[in-house]
């Protein structure tokens, strides 16, 4: 017999007919399968007990232990191992009490060799398969997407750059490759050149002398809220603090069935924090606008009150502007209890044309990895960070509150104020007890610093922030980079290195998600 010396496998084949299934079994010897065969669901029962098999083949209608008992039996003592069941019922009740049961596939006698051979490949093979085909298609896009992101002088190029870069790095997440440090080294040197692209831009599509100027945090009330309201349409207006597009990516599977949805990717004003960019969201303008017409609602960087403590009173403002008339909420939510609470008001909502709703948690996870152990273990990469956010919103209350508006026949826009990147390189910066606090940007006025590292806004009118004192500066860093002090800087750059911050110039902070959702069933 032609048997290939290295094994692709061993299968278990329970037919009561086995006999008659030579040619199906030489077929697959012939392809380096090991066929171990029963013919009735006690000997499998008893095969299972004391060896173990990659794929097991079972024939649903046997004498004695029926399949499907045979399966059950199967799966409590092989838990893990893909259970093909073989029959020549097509009756639906049969087939859903086997899907029921976590088979692997489903094939109707006769089968072919080739059916049989497809099964396997998905079954046993199909890490193998797919690692080899992800990685021959990424290496064909590495120097496509090098020569593209040496090239890209628009904001929609660096959006589909940018989707493109998120896209390998979940497909290469998902097959556990160590191709990821070649896109990780891709991903970084597409920072570099993103911060130079905004370095160039940034200030004219403010003042309005650069044409390609993208939707940005004050236009999205106006741009993608208020036309659906003018439509006659609800809507629930959710806003993910720090909702990275990685992050979305991975959350959207977890809605998909529930939503119709149409993506776009937008770009949050610098600095990418919450203080600036989400108020300039909840307000439809622009930072220096917010201090300029509403003294009282806009805290400076050296308050110590709360910088976001005004956001509904700044929602109010734009509704009045814009003469809004709907009836609307605003609610923020930083936890669970949060969550079940705004569930157990629904219907209430109801009640309102548009609801505004803050949910905190990742921004909370976030800045919670700075200061605590467990979560600096929980959040240690890139890969867990989108991890254990989808692992919040699958087991909490979220989801629920997901299924209930979908069910509502509001549409749903979703977004976030800002994203977050991953530090690395500290930059040195001295600056005085006024100055802020912030990793990624500071703004003071007696800064210290080498202008060629960082990001330089010496007049913040011109991109419209509010200047705590007359000569005060912004400085911002690009890319993987951080500020730290020289007083303890060793300790300062051991402790905040590779944790996720914002408030400057990367992809991840400044592309950031738009979606806006229909629900499928109402």
């Amino acid at each position: 017999m032609d048997v290939k010396e290295t094994i692709s496998g061993k299968l278990l084949w329970v037919d009561d007919e086995i006999e008659m299934l030579r040619a199906q079994i030489l077929f697959l010897e012939k392809k380096g399968y090991e066929v171990v065969k029963a013919s009735n669901g006690s000997d499998a029962i008893d095969w299972c007990q004391n060896q173990y098999f990659d794929l097991i083949l079972l024939d649903e209608n046997m004498p004695g232990i029926s399949g499907l008992e045979t399966l059950q039996r199967i799966k409590e003592i092989l838990p893990d191992v893909p259970v093909v069941m073989v029959t020549k019922s097509e009756e639906e009740d049969i087939m859903n009490q086997a899907i029921g049961s976590k088979i692997a596939d489903y094939l109707i006698k006769p089968v072919n060799p080739n059916q049989i051979l497809l099964s396997l490949k998905k079954n046993i093979h199909k890490k193998e398969i797919r690692t080899e085909v992800t990685h021959s298609s990424y290496l064909q896009e590495f120097s496509r997407m090098g020569m593209q992101i040496n090239d890209s002088m628009t904001w929609k190029e660096w959006t589909e750059i940018y989707r493109r870069l998120v896209y390998w790095e979940l497909e290469l997440e998902e097959i556990g490759s160590d191709m990821s440090e070649i896109l990780k080294m891709q991903k970084k040197e597409a920072n570099n050149l993103f911060e130079k692209f905004i370095k160039r831009n940034y200030k004219g599509w403010l003042d309005g002398s650069e044409a390609d100027r993208p939707l940005l945090s004050p236009d999205v009330f106006s741009k993608r809220v208020f036309p659906l309201l003018d439509k006659g349409d609800k809507v629930f207006f959710i806003i993910f603090d720090n909702l990275r597009y990685d992050q979305w990516r991975t959350l959207s599977q977890e809605i998909s069935d529930l939503f119709t949805s149409n993506e776009e990717l937008y770009c949050s004003i610098l600095p990418t924090q919450t203080q600036y960019a989400r108020n300039a969201l909840c307000a439809g303008l622009m930072p220096l606008q917010i201090q300029k017409m509403y003294p009282h609602l806009w805290v400076d960087e050296e308050e110590e009150d709360g910088k976001n403590q005004n956001e509904k009173q700044l929602v109010g403002t734009i509704m009045e502007r814009y003469r809004r008339k709907e009836s609307y909420s605003y609610r923020k939510i930083n936890d669970s209890s949060g969550a079940d609470k705004y569930l157990s008001q629904f219907n209430d909502y109801l009640a309102n044309s548009l609801n505004i709703l803050v949910i905190n948690f990742i921004d909370i996870m976030s800045h919670a990895r700075n200061e605590r152990q467990m979560i600096h273990e929980l959040v240690g990469n890139e890969a867990a960070y989108r991890s254990i956010t989808r692992s919040w919103f699958k087991n909490t209350s979220f989801r629920t509150l997901f299924e209930l508006i979908a069910s509502s026949g509001y549409k749903v826009v979703l977004t976030t104020d800002h994203g977050s990147i991953r530090v690395e390189e500290p930059v040195k910066v001295v600056g005085d007890k006024e100055t802020n606090t912030n990793l990624r940007y500071k703004v003071g006025k007696n800064l210290g610093y080498n202008s060629k590292a960082v990001f330089e806004i010496k007049n913040p009118q011109q991109v419209g922030l509010p200047a705590p004192n007359l000569s005060s500066t912004y400085i911002l860093c690009g890319g993987d980079r951080f500020f730290a002090y020289p007083n303890n800087y060793n300790y300062y750059v051991t402790y905040y290195r590779s944790t996720f911050q914002h408030g400057g110039i990367s992809m991840e902070e400044m592309i950031i998600p738009l979606v806006t959702m229909e629900g499928k069933v109402k």
